[in-house]
């Protein structure tokens, strides 16, 4: 049963953009772009249960990365994503390192403060390339096999293929002796550092790897919109992202798809009440809060291969 729900899932999603209009198909591609995202903010946040809520900053290196080399050197799109991804990792390990010993809300203050920072440098046109508070305009949009991907039906298979492959490699990489290494970490640091793992070397590994992913996430983002400013990655975007994982339940791959469902999907449903949304939103996480805490689907110690723990020395 368990193994034909994900099939099941995936064929609805490929008749949505046959029976959806082009309204609620390019809906859904957000949906799609914020749970890629909020993935990667899993691996920091869920996983290593470091307080990071700077992610935009990430999400802003890749997209700006793509932006710049497509309308300056004429670089493909789809060719930039790997450079995206890199320089926006690259980033993460230089601003990671320094602060990478700090916890809780230490971290999500200095945190914050780098998204904010990153946001006023792309607005003051930083070495005159990020086009100051107009951004960056004409971006070209993306050509696969040949064939070019203008419409948000295109889109929705490009986003929604790669949130599969999220999904994929996140799961490998939650059930690997690295994501093991991570959540022993997250439970109990001081006892981890004492059983010999590097804590600072795998935090910034969590850093690195979810800014990459981010990063890559922004040249997408950059090819749907083919223009790009500083507001599109804001504090507010961080704080969405840092919701959708806490409400939908931090460390579980699922809990945080059905964040961003809900975050994302959902108040398009009631945009004629969009006056009262944040009002709604407070109320919510206040409840969830204080009757829910862990999120709607918490998170569970994962199953490992019985091989794994046979190695370790486990019955």
């Amino acid at each position: 049963m368990n193994r034909i729900v994900p099939w099941a899932v995936a064929a609805l999603l490929a008749v949505c953009p046959l029976i959806l209009d082009t309204y609620w198909t390019d809906v859904l591609n957000n949906v799609g772009l914020y749970a890629i995202l909020a993935l990667s903010l899993n691996v920091i946040l869920g996983l290593a249960g470091l307080f990071h809520m700077g992610h935009a900053a990430f999400y802003a290196v890749g997209a700006y990365t793509t932006a710049i080399l497509n309308t300056v050197y004429g670089v493909p799109v789809l060719w930039t994503m790997p450079v995206a991804g890199l320089l926006a990792g690259i980033f993460a390990a230089l601003v990671a390192r320094p602060i990478i010993h700090l916890r809780g809300d230490y971290l999500l203050i200095v945190t914050i403060g780098m998204v904010e920072i990153v946001r006023i440098a792309l607005i003051n046109n930083v070495f005159g390339i990020t086009g100051g508070a107009n951004g960056i305009f004409g971006i070209a949009r993306p050509m696969l096999l040949g064939f070019k991907l203008s419409k948000p039906m295109h889109f929705f298979y490009l986003i929604w293929i790669l949130t599969g492959v999220s999904v994929f490699l996140f799961r490998r990489l939650e059930l690997s002796r690295f994501g093991r290494a991570l959540r022993y970490i997250k439970e109990d640091e001081t006892a981890a550092a004492g059983s010999g793992i590097d804590v600072a070397g795998y935090k910034l590994a969590a850093f690195v790897i979810g800014a990459v992913w981010a990063g890559m996430t922004g040249t997408i983002f950059a090819a749907k919109m083919t223009i790009i400013s500083p507001e599109s990655f804001t504090f507010w975007e961080s704080v969405v992202l840092f919701t959708i994982v806490i409400l939908g339940g931090s460390g579980n791959i699922l809990g945080v798809l059905l964040g961003a469902f809900l975050l994302v999907g959902l108040p398009e449903l009631f945009r004629d009440f969009a006056q009262y949304r944040m009002l709604v939103f407070g109320a919510a996480m206040v409840a969830m809060m204080i009757f829910r805490n862990g999120g709607l689907l918490p998170s569970r110690p994962p199953r490992y291969p019985k091989a794994a723990a046979l190695v370790e020395g486990h019955p």
